[in-house]
């Protein structure tokens, strides 16, 4: 128990005794159960969390207690979350929409520390694994159909060059600047009230009230704000169809 108790939290030891070792091959397989595959971005991520929680002296409890300011929604921010326990879920990862493969990692009394991938380092990694960029624009970036070889050696360069990049000087890979940020406050509770229409519970803060009843976005016809590829946008698609009872399953076929 008293080592547990050293070690901060119990749920993650596993995680901790990786980054206290320094074995980032290890954490990058445990960020690629999250992920789905290797690759070189989910490297980065797994490399600039570990830095972070090692420059700073962290070791997360999933309370709020570190907090990670993301910039991408890219394959950096899953190796990121498994590497601080910062995540969407417990409050503590909080997305900014700039499109940069950065983060800002921070306690709670400021103490911060932002890693950003060197764009010199990464406009270099086309020349390194040709074959892994070339498979890359044709599968990924264009999505026309692979064979199935073509695929299987698109997941063995992304594996391969994922441990290799793991490798890279940290001091060529990223810029990193010590900061005092103002860390933003603990996330509020906020009630639930059932919705007049779908019958369905929502954050009180997310309803529209009128007449003494509650309605969803869906609805009450209304936009929302939709989180997806390409970043955050603001959606104003009808979802009510033309029953309005479906609203809130717009997405069911």
């Amino acid at each position: 128990m008293e080592k547990e108790k050293e070690r901060g939290n119990p749920v993650r030891v596993e995680i901790e005794e990786l980054i206290e070792a320094g074995d980032l091959r290890s954490l990058l397989y445990k960020a690629g159960e999250l992920h789905g595959h290797l690759c070189g971005h989910l490297a980065y991520g797994v490399k600039a969390g570990y830095i972070a929680m090692r420059e700073l002296g962290l070791k997360s409890k999933g309370m709020e207690e570190v907090i990670a300011i993301i910039e991408t929604n890219n394959c950096f921010s899953d190796g990121l979350q498994m590497v601080t326990g910062c995540s969407f879920g417990n409050n503590a990862l909080i997305y900014r929409d700039f499109g940069k493969t950065a983060v800002t990692v921070a306690k709670r009394d400021g103490t911060a520390i932002r890693i950003f991938l060197n764009p010199e380092f990464e406009d270099r990694r086309k020349d390194v694994y040709p074959e892994a960029y070339k498979l890359f624009d044709k599968i990924v970036a264009k999505r026309e159909k692979p064979t199935p070889e073509e695929h299987e050696r698109l997941m063995q360069l992304f594996s391969e060059l994922s441990i290799a990049e793991l490798e890279e000087s940290a001091d060529e890979m990223f810029i990193t600047k010590r900061l005092e940020i103002v860390v933003p406050e603990y996330a509020p509770i906020f009630a639930s009230v059932r919705y007049s229409i779908c019958g369905e519970n929502v954050m009180k803060s997310r309803a529209v009230a009128e007449n003494g009843e509650y309605f969803c976005f869906p609805c009450y016809n209304r936009g929302y704000y939709q989180m997806d590829g390409s970043g955050i946008s603001f959606e104003e698609k009808n979802l009510q169809g033309e029953d309005i009872r479906g609203g809130a399953n717009e997405d069911e076929k």
